[in-house]
């Protein structure tokens, strides 16, 4: 895409923190930050990605030209790259997949939006797959807020942002009564994130709210209930993506864990948040 295209998506996702309108509107977009391979400097390229995991996915589709996109050489010359997801950036190595691992995972973007075979049947190229592994250390990398209340909102605006983008892939998967591989992973990425987030919370941060505030101990007590209960939530949508292609079935545990979550999310923000906006 050319600069004069990429600048607006590239200010709108920084100062949105990844939530797009217009065309862009409920994508999975992430800007990669590139290193040129002549010229050495930075370039930032926002590019559709897909969860897998510990890492993502990008696809050097170029819309199917039978040029690769520049970031995608910049890369192979500077496998080192920036990512910034809108709510966390972070270092992290590219590494350009191939053979069986190259195809299984096209395929399985394929069945999850066939736009990417289209590019394929455009060009007599294979289209690179790239799997971007964060080299943060200790955490998920760099959080965008400027204040630790700020922090808790971006974060759970993630979460939120996440569980909106699963259900949406539900409603407009080619086949809704079955269960696609790609939307099973994006589930259970899904469910590890929360989980760590969640274990995070109960070893380190709330512990460290107690300790500065005692009499928040009554709604810590809760949040840890709470976190118990959307746990059992969560490993009944483990269960239900292990077990079944239905999609109908697991979409009614990804409601349930939905109503879950957002109250929760709701109720620890209007408890913690002003305890950490009125700190020094």
């Amino acid at each position: 895409m050319p600069n004069d295209f990429n600048e607006p998506v590239i200010d709108e996702f920084r100062a949105n923190r990844g939530r797009m309108t217009g065309y862009f509107e409920g994508a999975r977009l992430l800007l990669l930050t590139t290193t040129g391979a002549r010229t050495g400097t930075p370039h930032t390229t926002p590019v559709g990605y897909l969860p897998d995991g510990d890492r993502v996915l990008v696809i050097a589709s170029a819309a199917g030209s039978d040029r690769h996109p520049d970031w995608f050489r910049n890369l192979v010359a500077h496998p080192q790259v920036t990512v910034e997801s809108g709510t966390f950036t972070y270092e992290a190595r590219a590494e350009v997949l191939t053979g069986e691992e190259r195809d299984r995972l096209f395929a399985r973007a394929v069945e999850a939006d066939p736009g990417w075979a289209a590019y394929q049947e455009k060009t007599t190229r294979v289209i690179p797959v790239v799997a971007l592994h964060s080299l943060a250390q200790g955490g998920p990398g760099t959080i965008n807020a400027t204040s630790f209340g700020e922090a808790i909102k971006v974060v759970h605006d993630a979460f939120r942002r996440e569980l909106s983008l699963i259900r949406a892939e539900f409603t407009t998967s080619t086949n809704p009564t079955t269960l696609g591989a790609q939307l099973r992973v994006n589930c259970l990425t899904f469910c590890q994130g929360l989980h760590n987030h969640h274990t995070g919370e109960d070893l380190a941060l709330f512990p460290l709210v107690a300790e500065r505030h005692p009499g928040s101990a009554p709604a810590l007590a809760r949040l840890r209930e709470e976190h118990e209960r959307i746990a059992e939530l969560v490993e009944k949508l483990r269960e239900a993506l292990a077990s079944t292609t239905d999609a109908a079935a697991v979409r009614a545990e990804v409601e349930r864990l939905t109503s879950a979550l957002e109250a929760h999310l709701t109720y620890e923000e209007e408890e913690l948040m002003p305890l950490f906006d009125a700190a020094p």
